[in-house]
């Protein structure tokens, strides 16, 4: 398994050794659930910062860059079979008044594009 551990809030924190703590903690709890803690990489940042622009410390959009880049990095790119027909199993199903229905789901093969005619086997007009 693969994960990626965003600390966020790091701009209320004063105290860099709470911090340090903290990440302890995650990645003691990491391996507690079977992930390699110890290995996973742990980007420490504010959101609110890198959204209002700001990058005191490197916390705002510095280190949103740097878990972009990082997820880009340590998490591998899904093994799907592109050559053959499109298929996503529905997860969910939402009504979103002024869009339509909305289905979820994971694909599981193939490639779909905007406006591309799929059919949703398993549903008839009754």
């Amino acid at each position: 398994p693969y994960i990626v551990v965003f600390l966020n809030k790091a701009d209320l924190v004063d105290d860099a050794e709470l911090l340090e703590l903290v990440e302890m903690e995650v990645r003691d709890l990491l391996s507690t659930y079977d992930f390699p803690g110890d290995d996973t990489p742990i980007i420490i940042g504010s959101a609110r910062m890198a959204l209002e622009g700001k990058d005191d410390n490197e916390m705002g959009t510095t280190a949103v860059k740097k878990l972009v880049e990082t997820l880009d990095a340590y998490i591998p790119e899904p093994v799907r079979a592109v050559d053959q027909p499109f298929l996503m199993p529905i997860e969910d199903v939402f009504s979103i008044s002024g869009r339509g229905t909305v289905v979820t789901g994971r694909i599981e093969r193939g490639i779909v594009r905007v406006q591309d005619p799929l059919e949703i086997v398993g549903l008839r007009d009754t």
